[in-house]
Order: C-alpha cells, then structure tokens, then sequence
C-alpha cells in the first residue's frame, strides 16, 4: 500500500477533501492531509486566491514543502489544484518521490528548474471545460508533461467544474469523482507491484 502526502485546494481542508483521503484510506493506504491554512475556510475561489495573496502564494507552496519534510521520501505526492503546485514542485525535485497525482491543475515542469523525473509516474485529472485548467494553461503544461513522462496520464472528463472531486461543494461531480477514484486506485495497486 502506498503513502500519500494530499495537499487541499484554494478553498482550505475542507470536508470534502478529508472524504477523499478517507477513500483512498479505506482503501488501505496511508494519507497524510496537512492544513496550509490554519483552519480558515472559504465558499468561493476568488475569497480563497484572496487569502493566498494575502499569505504570499510562495509562503502557501512552502508551507506545503515543509510538511513534506515530516514524512518519509518515498512517498506519493498529491495535489488540488492550489495545492498541485507543492506536490508537482516536491514530485519533481525531492528525491525518493514514488508517483504523483494532480488533480485540476498542473504547471510547466520548467517552473521547477528541472525536467521531471522520466520514471517517475503521475497522473493529471481535469474536466475538458473547466477554465481555470483549460483557459490558464494547465492543459498545455499537462499534455507536455505526459510528452516526458514515461508513465503519464492526462485524463479529461466532460464538463468545466474545477473542484469537482470535492463532495461538500455544489461544484461536485458524483459520476467523474467515482471514475477519477477508480483510475487513482489502480494507479496506486501498479506502484505496489
């Protein structure tokens, strides 16, 4: 069973993605959730972007990064859109990383000033219309990764929600968040083999 280091969304921990870990958890593997935010809480992105900007968007991927250093190297880095960019920067760049899943974003891996590891796997999950992950990029940066990835993935579901693996917000998707946790999981039972 793999170890998984999941790092929330713009929106904070919310209870949505504390379910999500419990699947992975019932599941049988380990996942540690940290709270990059101190427990505050928003109902919209722009309130939660508003609250990075506040912090410092480089202060909310380090707080990420020292989280990370409390958990063993060998471990599956994971991210919510905000939170992709500390688990992609850790896959990347912190040696030992075992795999990583992004889910709803992804950045060039040249933001990192490395290329990604050619054998390490990931996953990248997103909905074909969503514009945070369509219009800003993100598409592009994960079709280029998966181009340089030996084992890479980009799945796209149909619809242009950005947090829709989240089961407390409106934005939730039942029926893409069933087949994401199905493509998860059998990314996660290949990295145990």
């Amino acid at each position: 069973m793999s170890e998984i280091f999941l790092l929330h969304h713009a929106l904070g921990l919310t209870k949505g993605i504390n379910v999500f870990a419990d699947k992975l958890r019932e599941a049988g593997h380990t996942v540690h959730v940290p709270d990059l935010y101190d427990g505050n809480l928003f109902t919209d992105i722009e309130d939660g972007i508003a609250y990075v900007n506040e912090i410092g968007f480089e202060e909310i991927t380090e707080r990420g990064i020292r989280e990370a250093s409390k958990f063993p190297r060998e471990i599956v880095y994971a991210g919510f859109s905000l939170g992709v960019v500390a688990a992609q920067k850790l896959a990347q760049t912190r040696e030992g990383a075992c795999g990583a899943l992004l889910f709803y974003s992804c950045v060039p891996t040249s933001m990192f000033g490395s290329p990604w590891p050619a054998k390490l796997p990931v996953q990248i999950h997103g909905m074909d219309t969503d514009p945070y992950f369509v219009d800003e990029g993100d598409i592009e940066a994960a079709r280029e990764l998966v181009t340089t990835a030996d084992h890479a993935e980009l799945f796209l579901y149909p619809g242009d929600q950005h947090l829709f693996a989240d089961s407390s917000l409106p934005s939730y998707n039942a029926d893409a968040t069933t087949l994401l946790l199905q493509r998860v999981l059998e990314f996660l039972r290949h990295l145990d083999t």
